[in-house]
């Protein structure tokens, strides 16, 4: 194979500590148009001897990340992974708190059709969970890509095509995909702030979306709502550095007070708490990703339009 287009390398140097972060993202073959925020590979490199780097990740979907090098100690809410070489995280309304030494990741992230076509199980069964994805009957049927991604001898146009070749392998239609797209499409224009309103959009009733947010989203769809609001606000104010909150606030909020509840509710600390920590690796990656993919963070990544 070797055709997935490459969305440039993006790479830049992390100060003051001398880290490097390498990212490339890659356009997956058209058969597998919508179902993949990106697949992406990512280098970090610090220097010898340094302490890993902490930082948190947003809510985010799901995702499956293969380590080679060192593996990262992950938190999300009350689950926890440690030295895994296959980190798989469900959907997610709360931070991961990471820290990561010198490794080499190759990463997926599904989009709802994506969790539709690669899982049976519904993905409200594995939100705000981070785990081994090895050791998980969720996610335990990607475990056999961990040898090929990390195998030092191998390049990364070889690797690359042994994940495609997995992921081709492990696809399957499902019924709900046009009702999925409409759904993620109309949760990505930010248009809705109701969940009638959400529905009738859809051309579904408020049951039939209670469902399908559920089984392929992982949450019902006022948090979807919400999360999607708050994720438009939080990259807003990192990428655009000199920005106050209050001007990155989504126009959905009603004040201050209510963004400040939500954030909270999110992120698990207040948004000074938070403006107040350096990012060393999500910050770069997101202007990275913004810059190359066009979008700075998964949730905001809309689905192909509607056939």
């Amino acid at each position: 194979m070797g055709d997935g287009t490459h969305k440039h390398a993006a790479s830049g140097a992390l100060p003051p500590s001398g880290q490097r972060l390498t990212a490339e993202f890659r356009e997956p073959p058209p058969a597998f148009a919508g179902c993949f925020t990106s697949l992406y590979h990512l280098t970090l490199e610090l220097p010898e001897g340094a302490a890993p780097v902490a930082d948190y990740l947003q809510p985010e979907w799901a995702n499956i990340r293969f380590f080679c090098g060192t593996s990262p100690d992950g938190r999300i809410a009350g689950t926890q992974v440690a030295g895994a070489p296959f980190v798989a995280t469900g959907p997610s309304s709360l931070p991961c708190r990471f820290s990561l030494n010198t490794c080499r990741m190759w990463g997926v992230g599904f989009l709802p059709l994506g969790w539709a076509r690669f899982f049976p199980e519904d993905a409200s069964t594995v939100t705000n969970v981070i785990c081994d994805g090895a050791k998980h009957p969720v996610f335990a049927h990607f475990s056999g890509l961990t040898k090929a991604l990390c195998d030092p001898g191998a390049t990364l146009e070889e690797q690359y095509d042994a994940l495609v070749e997995a992921l081709a392998a492990a696809m399957r239609p499902n019924r709900d995909e046009p009702r999925i797209a409409r759904v993620h499409a109309a949760l990505v224009s930010g248009e809705h702030a109701v969940v009638h309103d959400l529905a009738e959009a859809c051309g579904i009733s408020v049951r039939t979306l209670e469902r399908i947010s559920t089984r392929y989203f992982g949450f019902p769809p006022k948090l979807l709502m919400r999360r999607q609001r708050f994720m438009r606000s939080l990259t807003t104010f990192m990428l655009q550095r000199d920005l106050r909150w209050t001007e990155a606030m989504d126009a959905h909020y009603h004040d201050q007070a209510q963004f400040t509840r939500e954030f909270h509710e999110f992120m698990t600390m207040n948004p000074s708490e938070y403006a107040a920590l350096d990012h060393p690796i999500l910050a770069s990656f997101m202007e990275a990703r913004a810059r190359v993919w066009g979008s700075p963070a998964q949730t905001l990544d809309p689905p192909p339009p509607l056939r």
